[in-house]
């Protein structure tokens, strides 16, 4: 007789169960259930015995409850096509198996996601802007499908549900992420060519990021004796003081490490993330000052401005909270952000101190190339730099305490 739903629900209450062993209770065409003890009581396993080349063979439907007998049939009623149209169900689950396993290894989220971790140096913080960036803009759509199946049109529909948002520079951002995941893709074997270059032109062009800033002397005084007033925590306070001191840019600001900074030789030395080369910062008095100041409270661990939400100080400082920190100032995003602070120093320090501009830019990170097109390396000009950026937070200092502005010729 065909099995019942009830039969199967109290399969582990029979006259079969009393002795405490496994036995089968068949339904029809090759389907039974498997009822056996547990540690936890009985367990029941749908299984479809059927032959193929002159062997019995078994394959597993799931279990009860929750896979119903009526669920169950259906199952069977699959298996046995299969079986008429001579393939083997068991070995054609194994390669659908095998072959959604490939799909996932090499969809766009994984490939991302291992290019991320191999070349994105912050990649496996909570703040990453290219990982965030990928998470909200890529992956709900494209994250599982095979890196290979993915068209430009794909690419471009996301692209065009961040241009609808009014975020055309991360459109153009998002655009270059998914270029480089696909570059990476290309060098490991995965596709045979980066598709987003047929996306040039596809979109607006971006009217190019702004960062708000002050550069002139009077109003960089008042700014700097309101961040003096700052009544936040001394991490945030800290950040806020010496960010003008070293003018780097925000995110390498944050992520600063106690490892890169040597104290003895007044030195801050680091990986620049959107140039990947070293990178030194030469530390005026004024910054050491700063850097001791904070040392008790987060030289234990890695980051010396760590998030405030991390006490175990594995994260670094959020990107909204020194700009959050200037707002409670009074200095919105439309005024300053910490961004502006570079744009002051480049200012000020050649129009007002007439520091020569190589020195300023080699001190920005910007690519700098003598006569012959060579790059200048990470040590060019440091003497005259540790000078600079000593004079720089000098006359910050006396800027702060109101003394006059004066102009000084530029330096040979």
């Amino acid at each position: 007789m065909a099995l019942s739903d009830i039969a199967c629900r109290n399969a582990h209450k029979s006259d079969k169960a009393k002795d405490g062993k496994a036995f089968k209770l068949f339904d029809d065409k090759g389907l039974f259930l498997l009822v056996k003890p547990t540690e936890s009581g009985w367990g029941k396993w749908w299984r479809f015995k059927y032959r193929f080349d002159g062997k019995e063979k078994q394959l597993s439907l799931g279990t009860y409850p929750e896979v119903s007998l009526g669920q169950a049939r259906e199952k069977r009623d699959e298996a046995r096509k299969l079986v008429a149209a001579m393939i083997d169900p068991g070995e054609n689950r194994k390669a659908v198996k095998e072959a959604r396993a490939d799909s996932f290894a090499n969809s766009f989220e994984v490939i991302a996601r291992e290019w991320g971790s191999k070349k994105v140096q912050t990649w496996d913080e909570k703040n990453n802007r290219s990982k965030r960036m990928l998470e909200r803009n890529i992956f709900p759509w494209l994250g599982a499908k095979p890196i290979a199946d993915i068209l430009p049109k794909d690419i471009l529909a996301s692209l065009r549900r961040i241009e609808e948002r009014g975020t055309i520079e991360t459109a153009h951002r998002t655009l270059q992420i998914c270029g480089q995941v696909f570059r990476y893709a290309v060098a490991t074997g995965r596709v045979d060519r980066d598709i987003t270059q047929d996306l040039k032109g596809a979109l607006p062009p971006a009217k190019g990021e702004h960062f708000a800033a002050i550069t002139e002397p009077k109003e960089a005084a008042e700014l700097l004796r309101a961040i003096d007033s700052y009544q936040g925590s001394l991490p945030a306070l800290c950040a806020l003081k010496l960010a003008p001191l070293v003018f780097v840019r925000p995110g390498e600001l944050r992520a600063m490490q106690w490892q890169d900074v040597n104290l003895e030789t007044a030195e801050w030395r680091y990986l620049v993330t959107k140039t990947n080369v070293q990178h030194i910062v030469p530390l005026s008095r004024q910054a050491l000052a700063i850097l001791l100041e904070l040392q008790p409270l987060t030289g234990h661990g890695r980051y010396v401005f760590p998030s405030e939400r991390t006490p175990s100080g594995i994260r670094c400082m959020s990107e909204n909270t020194l700009n959050a920190a200037l707002k409670r100032l009074g200095y919105g995003k439309d005024k300053m952000t910490v961004h502006g602070f570079r744009a002051m120093a480049r200012t000020i320090l050649d129009e007002v101190l007439g520091v020569r501009p190589d020195f300023i830019e080699h001190q920005l990170a910007h690519a700098v190339r003598d006569p012959n097109g060579r790059a200048y390396n990470r040590t060019a000009h440091l003497p005259e730099r540790h000078k600079m950026m000593q004079q720089w937070a000098d006359y910050l200092d006396a800027l702060k305490q109101g003394a006059q502005v004066i102009q000084f010729p530029r330096q040979a």
